[in-house]
């Protein structure tokens, strides 16, 4: 294993956003969505290199677990004056009053969401304040560009860096199930609509099953559930992949919920699992591996063909090698520049009152 040096300040993340405190001892008992888990990945993965702070909103205590700290987020003036680099989550208001406490700082917008209307002027304040943003694919970026540009606003940077996949995510020996169809998204990604294709098709193919895992953190309707699904329910990362491992494929072909990534298409390419998604939508075709897994999701006998095809003849897929995290560490690393180096002692876990 490499032996990194650390730079002579600190990276620090803010999360202005977080709808609650949390690490990564804490993660799994929180109802909470891929943007803090990805955060997570990419603070631990870089504290190996850098001194790592992570302010967080809803953080009543200073923690500290691996050799990464937690505090908590009152203000921007009550950031460490000696960053290398603050990165903020989602918020580029938050990322402005940062500016003004420490406009010598660089600092950048981590943005994982698509921005509304009402935020038709973020790109000439955050130009002009000196923030590129950081997109988490590439078409999240194009979007963005267009979307600014349609407000006839000047265009800050604008890069993408992906969400990250566990480098030793990979497929194994676990028998598939041909007739399982897997949902593992929140509800308000389209699952009133996949329930609605999978009720179709199933009147063609009584024998699937589809199943449902929910992250857990948001509640939501649907419609009256068919025949043949079963609610999972809130699954750790490890049990929600080995039901990803026996499915044929990640059902997804929802048409209206455009995923900036989509990190579970990634993780499920990852384990050998091809994911049918709805063409054309978000990045869906950026994320999956292969062009067979996007088809009309509009259209039921276009997604009933693709899964006889599949059960016929299990399509060989793997992972993008440009989202393992040792990759998309680098590209962050590269963004990031460290300016000196020193060493930096690892920081014992201090949990104290649980946050949750």
């Amino acid at each position: 294993m490499t032996a990194y040096k650390h730079i002579g300040g600190s990276v620090i993340f803010v999360d202005p956003c977080a709808p609650r405190a949390y690490t990564p001892s804490c993660i799994d008992k929180a109802r909470l969505g891929g943007t803090e888990a990805t955060l997570l990945k990419i603070a631990t993965a870089l504290s190996r290199r850098a001194r790592i702070v992570v302010h967080q909103k809803h953080r009543r205590e200073t923690a500290a677990e691996g050799r990464i700290q937690y505090r908590p987020f009152e203000n921007a003036r009550s950031l460490r004056r000696d960053a290398d680099h603050i990165v903020v989550i989602n918020s580029w208001k938050v990322a402005l009053s940062i500016r003004k406490a420490h406009p010598d700082v660089p600092i950048s917008l981590w943005l994982h969401v698509i921005p509304g209307r009402h935020n038709r002027d973020m790109g000439l304040r955050l130009r002009n304040a000196g923030i590129p943003i950081v997109c988490v694919s590439e078409s999240h970026a194009a979007s963005l560009r267009a979307f600014l540009r349609s407000a006839d606003s000047a265009l800050p940077e604008i890069m993408a860096i992906h969400n990250p996949v566990a480098d030793d995510l990979m497929p194994d020996s676990t028998v598939r199930d041909a007739n399982l169809l897997l949902f593992a998204s929140a509800p308000h990604k389209g699952l009133s609509e996949v329930l609605q294709i999978f009720q179709t098709i199933r009147l063609q193919m009584p024998s699937l099953r589809l199943e449902i895992a929910d992250p857990g953190y948001l509640a939501w309707r649907t419609c009256v559930w068919p025949q043949g699904t079963r609610a999972l329910g809130k699954l750790s990362h490890a049990a929600l992949m080995t039901r990803m491992r026996s499915a044929l494929c990640l059902f997804y072909p929802q048409t209206s919920f455009a995923e900036t990534f989509g990190l579970v298409i990634a993780e499920a390419n990852a384990v050998g699992t091809p994911a049918l998604l709805h063409a054309g939508l978000g990045a869906n075709e950026e994320v999956a591996s292969s062009t067979e897994q996007c088809v009309d999701g509009s259209d039921p006998e276009a997604v009933a063909a693709t899964i006889r095809q599949w059960q016929n003849r299990f399509p060989i897929i793997s992972g993008q090698a440009r989202f393992r995290l040792a990759a998309v560490v680098e590209r962050w690393w590269n963004h990031i520049e460290p300016r000196s180096a020193v060493d930096v002692p690892d920081h014992e876990t201090v949990c104290g009152r649980p946050p949750f």
